[in-house]
């Protein structure tokens, strides 16, 4: 099998180093290369040309378009069988390619979708906010935990489809707002068979600030209300929690006045979770200063996806 390895860049030349770095060590080689530059204003054709005898790579400049759509640019290119689609900012871990044939061919799968993880390398805010995007206690652990693998919705940044499931969709027909989402609920209509793979992690560096990843968030939950307007069953119940807690932290100071026993309760309830986070991160990333910094990031995390679904939702109810 020939995968077609997809990846739009926008202004990160020096992330595409990394990402290519990680591809040379493949276990598995049968693979090309395709990097559509998304009208970038600072371009990576340098360091591409570095690649170009050690790779097999086409390289290709377009105006720009969002990410949706230069992945589609880069699977109307592609020679493969399987197109694999990564973001600029990962890395892979050099039996990923291997990891996904054994998949596909063992349980005959026409897309996937996989999980993000933490390189050790990575700083402790990226670190913080890997776990507070993968916890249980924070997305309930829908992004690469979950335990039925045909409820996964795949993410863009780590996905696959074949050729075969890319011309009969159309591929993406969104540029940027949760594009990926929609392509996986309507891929499974049409009846392709697309589940979690588990195994196949990449690292995902996320170099945000604490400030933007909290806005990337709030993008988060708006996204998920626009994906809605295509298919109604989009928004289920785990994703109004964060809605839930964003309402509850606001309305703990009345409880206060009105209901003294309910605000304690909800102190204790809220202290709880903000422990369940501190040892669950600090166990997980073997650092209790991690475990510290995760708590008002995945506070954040959630107030932010919660603000997000509210003010989409408003706008979706009053302009639909």
């Amino acid at each position: 099998m020939l995968f077609s390895i997809i990846i739009p860049v926008y202004n990160r030349p020096y992330e595409i180093k990394e990402l290519l770095m990680s591809l040379l060590h493949q276990r598995y080689k049968s693979f090309e290369v395709i990097i559509i530059e998304d009208g970038s204003t600072i371009l990576c054709s340098e360091i591409i040309a570095d690649f170009n005898d050690k790779l097999d790579l086409k390289y290709v400049y377009q105006e720009n378009t969002g990410q949706g759509f230069a992945r589609n640019n880069g699977m109307k290119l592609a020679s493969g069988d399987f197109y694999i689609l990564f973001d600029s900012d990962c890395v892979i871990p050099p039996d990923y390619l291997e990891t996904v044939y054994r998949h596909l061919t063992q349980r005959n799968l026409e897309a996937y979708g996989g999980p993000d993880a933490a390189d050790a390398t990575f700083s402790s805010v990226q670190k913080a906010m890997n776990y507070s995007m993968t916890s249980f206690f924070t997305t309930g652990g829908i992004r690469g935990k979950m335990k039925n693998p045909g409820k996964y919705q795949a993410r863009g940044f780590n996905m696959g489809l074949s050729k075969e499931a890319f011309e009969a969709s159309g591929g993406f027909i969104d540029p940027n707002r949760a594009e990926d989402i929609e392509l996986s609920i309507r891929l499974k209509k049409m009846g392709f068979r697309l589940e979690l793979i588990k195994e196949a992690y990449v690292y995902h560096k996320r170099r945000n600030t604490v400030l933007s990843f909290f806005k990337q968030s709030h993008s988060f939950g708006k996204n998920r209300v626009h994906v809605s307007r295509y298919h109604s069953e989009a928004i289920k119940l785990v994703h109004l929690l964060p809605l839930a807690f964003l309402i509850g932290i606001l309305f703990i100071p009345l409880l206060y006045f009105l209901f003294p026993l309910l605000f304690s309760l909800s102190l204790f309830l809220m202290a709880g979770w903000c422990l369940a986070i501190f040892i669950g991160s600090a166990l997980e990333n073997k650092s209790w200063y991690i475990g510290l910094i995760t708590v008002p990031i995945a506070f954040g995390q959630l107030c932010s996806y919660g603000a997000g679904l509210a003010t989409e939702g408003m706008k979706k109810f009053f302009y639909s």
